[in-house]
């Protein structure tokens, strides 16, 4: 991580975001909008961590850092920025230990049903919106991906 240059990264990410500022402005319908303004704040998280990140590259060359804390810090917020997922739709989490699941952060559900005919697990699945779903972000999406590295998910929680 340390020959990265968070520099271009940050120019990538703020020309990004003004793209889908853009896009944004021609929306017709709700879910358009939702996906652009989840993505949107995506983007601004994603600016604001590699800021945190060029000032602490700052310190570490202005500032002694015998603990090597900065370094620490420094390298900790890379790997988070470069391990990033941006959710425009739904979260799906899954605990297999308990046999549970949460979508969005809400609330847990036991997918463990038992019944005379023995134990069911059922847990919910995502499902990929399809690219004419999305529309002419789908495209702005895979160019944020493909220059970034950072994943995007697109999908809808579906439950059998």
């Amino acid at each position: 991580m340390s020959d990265f240059n968070f520099l271009m990264f940050y120019a990538k990410l703020a020309g990004f975001k003004l793209l889908v500022s853009a896009i944004r402005i021609g929306c017709e319908d709700e879910f358009s909008k939702t996906l652009h303004d989840r993505l949107l704040a995506g983007l601004d998280a994603a600016i604001g961590s590699t800021r945190h990140i060029m000032d602490l590259q700052r310190q570490l060359l202005t500032e002694d850092d015998p603990e090597g804390m900065i370094a620490w810090q420094l390298q900790g917020e890379a790997e988070n920025l470069t391990s990033r997922t941006f959710v425009l739709l739904d979260e799906l989490e899954i605990d297999f230990d308990t046999n549970e699941y949460r979508v969005d952060g809400g609330e847990w559900h036991n997918a463990l049903s038992a019944d005379c005919d023995g134990i069911e697990i059922n847990y919910p699945t995502t499902v990929s919106v399809s690219d004419t779903e999305i529309g002419p972000l789908a495209t702005t999406i895979r160019d944020i991906a493909r220059e970034t590295g950072i994943a995007i998910s697109v999908a809808r929680v579906v439950y059998d």
